[in-house]
């Protein structure tokens, strides 16, 4: 069971199916990723509560996502690899993101290459 891929599955459900919130199970990989989505407008916003003994994540929906997805397996990226899986994940130029994971955080394919650092492949979104 990925909970990683479940939670953007779902992200990805609702947004289709019109729906303005979105609750997930809470981990630090998700809501770094939410973290990346929001500030590229994907989603509004989202807070983390407690149902029980575990931590939820209430999602606010923007209308933006057209397509949201993990990459399976996490593929490592060198610093000179990004157009290559932009190429394969974003349908063009400009039109999507790629999410990664660095040693300086998870952050946009587009900021990892301006700092210069690989990573690897976490998930897509356009």
């Amino acid at each position: 069971m990925d909970v990683f891929a479940d939670a953007l599955n779902k992200i990805k459900l609702y947004e289709s199916l019109g729906k303005y919130e979105c609750t997930v199970d809470s981990t630090k990989l998700i809501r770094s990723v939410l973290e990346a989505l929001k500030a590229h407008n994907y989603i509004e916003g989202f807070e983390e509560y407690k149902e029980g003994k575990f931590k939820k994540i209430k999602i606010r929906m923007a209308k933006k996502i057209n397509y949201l997805g993990a990459i399976k397996p996490r593929h490592a990226v060198g610093i000179d690899e990004y157009q290559k899986y932009e190429a394969r994940y974003i349908p063009s130029k400009d039109f999507g993101i790629l999410i990664v994971s660095t040693p300086q955080g998870i952050m946009t394919n587009r900021e990892a290459r301006a700092k210069r650092i690989g990573g690897r492949l976490l998930a897509y979104v356009y």
